[in-house]
Formats: structure tokens, sequence, C-alpha cells
């Protein structure tokens, strides 16, 4: 193209060229004429008289005098102009046969190609996405054929065919119009009339093939939920592609409209692995885009199997058992609790082994597109949003889980030690400010060391090394920075992502007198750095937030003394079955701490599931010693709710592997409604539970919440 380009203009300046000079010469005889002209002195008339009757008979030489000019001739002026017409005429030729030689010459592979492109076109077929399993093998997610009616759409010029469709189907005409119209895929495209359709339609469309000219059935594969909502949040959901992802090539994924992608969780995450190869169709087709032949067909290629750490088993007892406590009816607010979350994870490398979020949702909905009136449902209020994956977006005050951190601070920074002990009344005003702070008992524990202030979750012994703290700081001797505590905290990575394998992860929140200052520059006589301040921080309150997921990866930094990554994949299988992708351990970091202030620690949280008869009953129950696991209560209170349940749970205690993080939304007391949930994962991940690997259908949730049937006990329990 470049080429003709400058041909063109080639002869554009040659031809520009040309006419100069052609102008130029005549207007330079025709000076030279006009010259001569002026030179002549006088042409005389000898022997014609001037009379005219005397011209008539005789002849002689004419005379002209000097100073006169003789008459131009008409035919002057036209010479001229055939002249100049001449040579535009010459210049138009010679333009276009210098495109004409641009075209046919030098562009001739150029215009073969462009006019082949215009013969041929390509269309791309669906592959199947790869299945997804657990750490065992069992299928989570698999695809199963479903009868698609396909239309060409030189149909759409058929009204007949159309009127057949939508009887035999059960569509609208309109409906059936508006698919067999959509060229989203491409002009030459099939076009989806119908999917799922029953056996009895396919057969009645085959057997009247002359009937339905233009319309095939196609088996295509679409996503299956052997058991419906079952780690639903994790797994995700699929979907068309939007018009950002048809137009994004980030991936080095090609996307067409006739995919189906990854929306959410590990479907998301690892589309690429999954989405498999695209089939191609390449066809003939003439000047109305009809098609004439196919010239060529290769079979779509199924993507790579994803095996997950989800232990399906654990999986299932959570989800279920947070089904039945949250809602046991079916509609939120019949148990405890509005909502809630679930994880477990193995220490040893990090695989996630149970992730459930209450309440729910069934991707089968989403299979081919999901109902509107289901939209809408999981959109209300009244639903409390079950799209929301809790454990790794919900956000919640740490409560009194946080205290196995800030009593390791508190150790570290010489503010408590073994033999430390302080007296607890049940209230607390240790600033001197008039305002003060209850710990949950309050009618005091008595006398307490370390050790019994985290097996009874003393808040009064947490207040006193809080305020050590602030004496130590910039407000009191000056020996500590504003952020000691804090930055302590940090090393379990709180206020920072696990780095988990899901898009979209939340950090939570660890409050600096930088953030609190930011946070409040509109109210000046909030934005200042209290005493009060660490002693909320403390005992998880105040403005802490933290996830489930962060939680679980900081208590195995307490019981394994490392920091490791946590993960969903395990390995990736190509279609032979063979492995092309393990995951490996990371381990993210080792805090910095003192091995014997952390084996005080894990042996007063073994010990305060033992003495918390709450929590000791629940293990009972599920099936566990108490003297086998360790663990913290937690209950997060609100001003304008009942307050969270939380409880985290590791195990066995000699060698621990497994910990079981618990929160329920509204759940009162850690240790009455928390604790059981997470000692019968526990159980599940012990072996100890007595179920055989039981494995369940899930329902999603129902969309329908009342108001909660219980009250509150009135203030925190742990």
């Amino acid at each position: 193209m470049l080429v003709a380009v400058i041909a063109a203009l080639i002869t554009i300046i040659v031809l520009v060229g040309i006419i100069s000079v052609v102008i130029s010469v005549r207007s330079h005889r025709a000076s030279q004429d006009q010259s001569a002209t002026n030179d002549i002195a006088e042409l005389e008339n000898i022997g014609v008289s001037k009379d005219a009757s005397i011209a008539n008979d005789a002849q002689g030489d004419v005379r002209v005098r000097s100073g006169e000019r003789p008459s131009s001739k008409p035919s002057d002026s036209l010479s001229r102009r055939f002249a100049a017409l001449g040579v535009l005429a010459g210049g138009i030729f010679a333009l276009l046969g210098a495109k004409a030689w641009t075209m046919q010459v030098m562009s001739s592979d150029e215009y073969s190609d462009k006019a082949l492109d215009n013969l041929m076109t390509s269309v791309s077929t669906p592959a199947p996405r790869g299945c997804i399993y657990d750490r065992n093998g069992i299928a989570l997610v698999n695809n199963r054929t479903s009868q698609t009616v396909l239309a060409d759409p030189d149909v759409i010029s058929d009204p007949d065919v159309m009127r057949r469709l939508s009887a035999v189907l059960g569509i609208p005409l309109g409906v059936v119009r508006q698919r067999i119209s959509d060229s989203s895929a491409g002009a030459q495209s099939k076009r989806v009339v119908a999917s799922d359709v029953r056996l009895r339609d396919v057969a009645f469309i085959s057997e009247h093939a002359d009937s339905f000219e233009g319309v095939s059935v196609e088996s295509r594969t679409v996503r299956d939920y052997p058991y419906g909502a079952l780690a639903s949040h994790l797994i995700g959901y699929t979907g068309s592609p939007s018009q950002q992802e048809l137009d994004s090539t980030s991936s080095g994924r090609v996307i067409e409209s006739t995919d189906v992608v990854g929306k959410s969780g590990v479907e998301l995450q690892y589309d690429n692995i999954l989405s498999g190869d695209q089939g191609q169709r390449q066809l003939v087709v003439d000047a109305q885009g009809n098609t004439v032949d196919v010239i060529s067909e290769t079979s779509p290629v199924k993507g790579f199997d994803l095996h997950l750490t989800i232990d399906a088993h654990a999986q299932y007892v959570a989800d279920m058992t947070l089904a039945q406590l949250i809602a046991p009816s079916g509609d939120i607010g019949t148990g405890k609790g509005v909502a809630g979350a679930v994880v477990a994870m193995d220490m040893k490398d990090g695989g996630v082994l149970a992730m459930a979020s209450y309440p729910t949702f069934d991707p089968t909905y989403f299979t081919n597109g999901i109902p509107q009136e289901i939209w809408d449902l999981y959109n209300t209020d009244e639903s409390n949003a079950p799209m929301i994956n809790r454990v790794v977006n919900g956000q919640y005050a740490a409560a009194s889980t946080f205290k196995a951190f800030t009593s390791m601070a508190g150790l570290q920074y010489g503010f408590a030690n073994y033999d430390t002990t302080w007296n607890c009344t049940g209230s607390w005003d240790g600033f001197g400010s008039g305002d003060i702070q209850k710990c949950w008992n309050t009618k005091g524990h008595g006398t307490l060391d370390l050790h019994g202030g985290i097996v009874n979750s003393c808040d009064v012994v947490f207040y006193e090394i809080a305020k050590a703290f602030f004496d130590h700081g910039p407000e009191g001797t000056g020996e500590l920075s504003d952020t000691a505590l804090q930055d302590y905290i940090k090393q379990y990575r709180f206020g920072s992502t696990t780095g988990i394998d899901l898009a979209d992860e939340s950090i939570g929140r660890i409050p600096t007198p930088e953030w609190k200052a930011e946070h409040w520059k509109n109210v000046p006589s909030e934005a200042i750095w209290v005493g009060g301040d660490y002693s909320n921080m403390i005992i998880g309150q105040g403005d802490v937030l933290i996830t489930p997921l962060q939680l679980a990866v900081a208590y195995g930094g307490i019981a394994t003394g490392k920091i490791v990554k946590p993960h969903l994949m395990k390995e990736v299988k190509n279609n032979t079955g063979d492995s092309v992708v393990e995951s490996d351990v990371e381990v993210v970091s080792e805090p910095d701490v003192n091995q014997e202030h952390l084996k005080y620690v894990c042996d007063s949280l073994h010990d305060m599931v033992s003495q918390s008869k709450a929590a000791s009953e629940a293990f009972y129950e599920a099936g566990i010693d108490p003297a086998l696991v360790s663990g913290k209560s937690g209950t997060a209170e609100h001003a304008d709710r009942i307050p969270d349940a939380w409880f985290v749970t590791f195990g066995p205690y000699e060698d621990p592997r497994y910990v079981v993080v618990c929160v329920i939304e509204q759940g009162d007391g850690g240790a009455d409604n928390a604790a059981p949930v997470a000692a019968k994962v526990m159980s599940a991940l012990l072996g100890t539970d007595g179920k055989d690997d039981e494995v369940g259908h899930i329902s999603g949730s129902s969309g329908r919440s009342v108001e909660l049937q219980y009250s509150s006990s009135g203030g925190r329990q742990d």
C-alpha cells in the first residue's frame, strides 16, 4: 500500500512538471510573436486603389502602416485550449496507468491476500473447560453434555423456519429472531437458539430436517456441579465474556464471544489453564457472506484439569455446619447469626483444606446465564450478600483472638513475664481519664498472671500491657516508637494480603497514629492518638479489622513459628493425566520472636480449650479430646448489633498441622456458637468424626431472612 501511494505521488509531480513546461513554452512563443509584430514598419498597397472597385480588378501588395496591429484570429484561442485539454487528459491517463501498475505489479500480493480473506473466513468452536477436583480426586466441577440447537445466519430471512423453531422449542418468536440475528459471535458463526434442549425436541428437528433448513443440533459441554453449592465461593462461576474481556489481550489468550470464561474464584484465577483450545472451521463464503463450503475443521481441545488442596469431606462439613447453624429452616435468622465463614489450612504446606462462606449461592444458575429473578434475589438486603466470599473479603474486629499476638508483644518488650500478676476487678481506668473500660467478666477475675489472662481472656490484663506501651511511647518516656505494638503484630501479616491465589483479597487494618490522623482529618478532636487506642487495639477491638484467612495464617505462625503462604492449587494435569504444574511450599517469613515466649503462649492456648466449659464440650461432641488441640475464642462487640463470634483452633497439640478459623456475624459468644463449627471441621480433618469421608449436596441460600429469633446474652462472654 505504501509503494502505491509513493508511485501515485511521483506521477502527480511529473504531471505537474509537464504542464508547467508546456505553459512556459507557449508563453515564450506568444511573446516572440508579439515582438515580431511590433517590428513591422509599414505594409503599402502596391497597385491597389483605395477605391474598392479598383481593388476588385487589380492585385497588389498590402501595406500596413507603422503603429497598427493585425487583428487576431479566433482559431488562435481554440488551439491553446485544445492543447491544455490534451495535456490534462494525458496526465489523467498517466495517473490511472501508474495506479494500475502499482496495484497489479507492485501490490499484487497484498490485494490477492485481501481477496482471499474476503473469500474465506474462520469460525471458532468453544472448547470444553478442564474439570476441578479436590485433593483426593473427587470431582467438584465437571462438564455435562448439553444439546444445543444452532441456526445459520440466513435463517433470519426464513420466517417459516423461525416459527417452527418457536413452536418446537417453546420459545417466543421474538426471542428466536433476536438470537438468530445476534452476530456478536461473527457474521458466519452459527447462532445459538437454545441450550439444554429436550431429546424429544432434538429428535423432532432431526426427523424433519427438510422443514428446518439451516438448523442443526450439536452436543456441547456446560459446567456441572455434582454437589450443588459446595465450595461455591472458592470455585467461583463462569459466564459469557464482557466487552472488556473480549478487548483484553493481557492474558495472552484470544477470547471469542462464544467462549465461556471464569468470573470469580479459581475459575477466574486459573481461567487460562481451564479454558482449552478453540476448534476452527475454515469456510468459503460468497459476496453476501453466506457459507458456500467448509474447507477444513479442527476439533476443540479440552482444557487442563485443576486439582485443588481442598478436602471435599471437610468442605462439606464446613458448608453444612454453617448452614445448619445460621439458617436451619432455610431462612437466615431462624438459627444463630446472620452470616459466617470457615477456613481450614494445612500449616505444613499452606494448602487450604476448606473455605466456606454463608449465605452461599448455587453456581448451577450461572451455566446458561443467571435468571434475572435469581440475580435480583441475590442483590437484596434480605439475602445478606451471598456472592461475597467472607473468608477473604469479610473484615471483622479480631476481638480476643488477637490476644495471642499482643501477649507475645508484651513478653517481647518486658511488659509481662512469667511471674507478673494483675488484679482484675471487672473494670479499669488505668489512664485516670474517667472513661472506665470493662472486662467481659464484669465481676472480675481476681489475681491473674499472663497465662491466666490468656486462658480466661481477661481484658484487664491486656489493658495493663497496653498502658505500658503507651507509657514508654512518645507520650511517655519515649523509649519506644508510637507503632512498636503495631510493628510487632504485623510480623504475622495482619494489615497485608496473605497472597492466596484468589483475586481481590482484602487487607484488613491495623490502626496507627498516622492512619487515625488521616482518617479523622476533618474532625481534629478525634484525630489525636490516645491511650485508649492502645487499650482497644490490644484486645482486638476499636479500629482493628482482619479477615478469617489472615487469622488462620497468623495462628499458623503461632503454632509452627513460620508464616506459610496459603494456596488452593495443588497441581494441574493435562489431558493424558500427567502432572504439568505442582504447587510448592512458600514460607513467607519467620517472625523474630523468642521461642520460649512462643511455647508459653501455645501452652496457654492449649489450656484455654480444656478449661473453657463451652469450648471443651464442643470438642467432646465433635469426637475430639480437648487435650489434643489448642485454641482461642473471641466476641467482637458492636454498638448497634449483636456481637460477632470467633473461634480459632489448631492441632494436634504435640505436632500442629491443621488450623481452623470460624466467625459468625452476630453470633454472640465465640465459645458458645463458633467453637462447635470449628470443632466439627477439625474432627473431619483429624478423621475422628466417623463419617467415612462423606460428601453431599449443598443447597444455595434461599435469599430470605427474618429477624433473629434469639437475643444476645447482653455482653461479651470471652
